[in-house]
Order: C-alpha cells, then sequence, then structure tokens
C-alpha cells in the first residue's frame, strides 16, 4: 500500500496541511467540551465536562496530534530498512473456516482479520470495525474466515473511528441491507457519514465514557478514548471523534482499543471502567516509530499499557491483514511470541476466526500462541 499510494497520501497531506491553516486563521475558539445530552457520563470527576472540541476539530486528551505535512513526506521519500525483509517474508496469518461461531451461544471473542472482530457477550452479537472487502486502498492479505452473505442476526455494529481500514464503506453498505435491525454505536459526528450508507439502522453516537443506550444487552457498552485522529477526505481533519469500546457484564469486561498511540488514558480507562479482563489491543502499523507513534502503538507500548491497566488476557490485533507501515506484517506476532514470558497476563495470540471462549475470568497456564500458514 505504501508504494501504490505514495501520490495520494502526499495529495491529502498537503491539502490537509492548507485546511489545518485556515482552520488556524479562521478560527480562534477557546477549548469547549461535547457529548450527547441523550446518554450517561460515567465519568466519576467532578471536573470532568466531556469531550474537548476545539476550532472545529475533536483533540486528543493527553496529547496534540500534529497534523504534519513535512513528517509524511520524510517518512513517503526515506528508504524502507526493512523493504527486503518484508519482500522475503512469505508468511500469512493462519485462517479457520467455518460459521459454527454463529450458531453457538458461547461467549467469545473471534478475530476477523486486522481489527475487525465477533464477539458474543451474555447472548448478544456485536461486530467491531468489520472490514469485509478489498479495496483500491486496502488489500487483504488475510483471508475472510467466511462469507459475508453467511451472516446474520446481529445485534450492534460498533465502528471505532472513520479511517479506512477501520471503517469500510462497500462493507457498511453491505451490512445495511444483510443487517438492518442491528444498532450502530459509534463517536459524535459519525452519523452523518454512517446514515449515507446504512439508512435503515439506528445510529447511536457517544462521547468519551458515555454509556450507550443498549437496553438488549445485560451490562454496559461505554465509548472510552483513544489518541489517534480522523480524516476520509480532504477537508475534515478531526471532525469526527474517535475512540475505543469497554463492554461489561456482571462476570466479564472487554476493552477494545481502536487505534492509539500510548497515553495516560489507558490508566483512565481502568480507573473509570474498571481492569478489564480482556484487552483487545493494536500492535502493528507501528514503524517508522517516529512518525506512527501518536496514531498506532507499538507491541512493546502496547503490552506496557495492558499492564498499566492490570488485564488478565492479551488480545493483539491490527497485524497481519493490511500492509500500512514499514514493518513486515507479522513482525508484531513474532516479537509477542518471542516475549511472552514477559507478560504478566495471558497472552492469546488468535489465527483468523479462532473463537476464544470466555468460560472462565481464571488465567490459563499455558500462554496460546496460534501460528501462521507459511
Amino acid at each position: 500500500m505504501k508504494n501504490k499510494n505514495k501520490i495520494v497520501l502526499i495529495g491529502l497531506a498537503l491539502i490537509g496541511a492548507f485546511t489545518l491553516l485556515t482552520f488556524q486563521l479562521k478560527s480562534n475558539e477557546e477549548v469547549k467540551y461535547v457529548y450527547n445530552p441523550n446518554l450517561k457520563t460515567i465519568h466519576p470527576d467532578t471536573d470532568w465536562q466531556g469531550t474537548p472540541f476545539e476550532d472545529g476539530m475533536y483533540k486528543n486528551l493527553y496529547t496534540p496530534f500534529e497534523n504534519s505535512f513535512a513528517d509524511l513526506l520524510k517518512w513517503q521519500m526515506t528508504k524502507n530498512p526493512q523493504k527486503q525483509d518484508k519482500k522475503a517474508d512469505k508468511r500469512v496469518l493462519r485462517t479457520i473456516k467455518g460459521i459454527d461461531f454463529l450458531n453457538s451461544s458461547d461467549d467469545m471473542i473471534l478475530w476477523l482479520g486486522h481489527a475487525s472482530f465477533f464477539i458474543r457477550l451474555s447472548g448478544t452479537t456485536f461486530l467491531i470495525d468489520p472490514i469485509f472487502f478489498d479495496s483500491p486502498f486496502l488489500k487483504r492479505a488475510s483471508e475472510l474466515p467466511f462469507s459475508p452473505d453467511e451472516l446474520d442476526a446481529i445485534d450492534y455494529i460498533l465502528i471505532s473511528h472513520d479511517h479506512r481500514d477501520h471503517c469500510d464503506e462497500k462493507t457498511l453498505r453491505f451490512l445495511g441491507e444483510q443487517l438492518p435491525d442491528a444498532k450502530v454505536l459509534t463517536g459524535l459526528d459519525m452519523g452523518g457519514l454512517l446514515s449515507e450508507w446504512m439508512p435503515n439502522n439506528e445510529i447511536e453516537e457517544a462521547g468519551w465514557y458515555q454509556e450507550y443506550n443498549s437496553k438488549d444487552f445485560a451490562g454496559s457498552l461505554v465509548f472510552v478514548p483513544a489518541r489517534h485522529w480522523a480524516r476520509r477526505g480532504l477537508t475534515d481533519l478531526n471532525q469526527r471523534l474517535w475512540g475505543g469500546f469497554f463492554l461489561k457484564t456482571e462476570d466479564k469486561s472487554i476493552f477494545y482499543m481502536g487505534d492509539s498511540g500510548n497515553d495516560p488514558h489507558f490508566e483512565d480507562i481502568a480507573r473509570i471502567c474498571g481492569q478489564p479482563d480482556y484487552c483487545i489491543m493494536g500492535v502493528g502499523a507501528f514503524k517508522p516509530e517516529w512518525f506512527m507513534a501518536q496514531a498506532h502503538i507499538s507491541p512493546m507500548d502496547a503490552v506496557d499499557a495492558f499492564h498499566r491497566m492490570g488485564g488478565k488476557h492479551f488480545i493483539p490485533m491490527h497485524y497481519g491483514t493490511f500492509d500500512l507501515s514499514d514493518e513486515p506484517l507479522l513482525e508484531p506476532q513474532d516479537w509477542l511470541n518471542e516475549n511472552s514470558r514477559k507478560i504478566k497476563g495471558d497472552l492469546r495470540v488468535l489465527s483468523v476466526g479462532e473463537p476464544l471462549h470466555l468460560e472462565s475470568d481464571q488465567l490459563d497456564e499455558t500462554t496460546n500462541t496460534s501460528l501462521y500458514n507459511n
């Protein structure tokens, strides 16, 4: 993807830099704080006012997003030191085919590749950031474990942010026709985009630390912060909110990170929502780190964040499916397997289509390190 879309990326960045400058010249607004007044805010601190919003753009809590055209150009014009390693590595993620998980009643987490997941929790089913089809920008290197036509009876579709590797128009148009009764849960200002593709689906937007109206779910579902950014076109920089999800029932909790750089919001989430049993953490698209760190966490920092959150089970994602950065596709998995003993918890490296059954919150004595196909 990097070489094929170099001109597109540079053009987007150039126009985006001009757009950002225009925002800065036209506006000198103070930071205001926004939220959905129809949803419950769970943040316990009295000084919490909502999600920060300034000059027409959403803001990270701790570290501002740097929209640097010069940095993007530097990355694109610098030779990748791992280019030959990537070319020589022919491995692909192992995929387990079938739809048995749809006929099960077990609580489970099932990886669909990249950042896409199927989750069943207390009888309620969720799809998170589904990407089912190739596009001009993204071509899968790992197979989807089932045909999209076989998918039915999903209760909720969760969309973490507007980037194309998490929010795919073709997939969401398909799901809008296939699953018109599924409720879509997402961040503030995402509804305008999604409603064009899914006109028959109910869409609910949340600010950070707001709980969705998921009345059919025997638990709570909260939109939580991430250190990231948003854009789909030329003039919409950070005009839609990004984040992650925290799902919780009486006996289980799942944290889905979304896309994020490393910041203290991880500790905040654990303090406010509780220490998660299952942490679904991004580990890929992290090189070069000097450029990617503000948007994508490295496997090393992801494990550190997992420890800071007090998580029990570490489930890596955001690698092996789409070529988005300089490192070989499976380098994050290699690092995790080689350093599994350093992880203070249960490492669950899933194959695509492999269900992780959530029968108990007890740690297993052995580490699951599913391998790839050669």
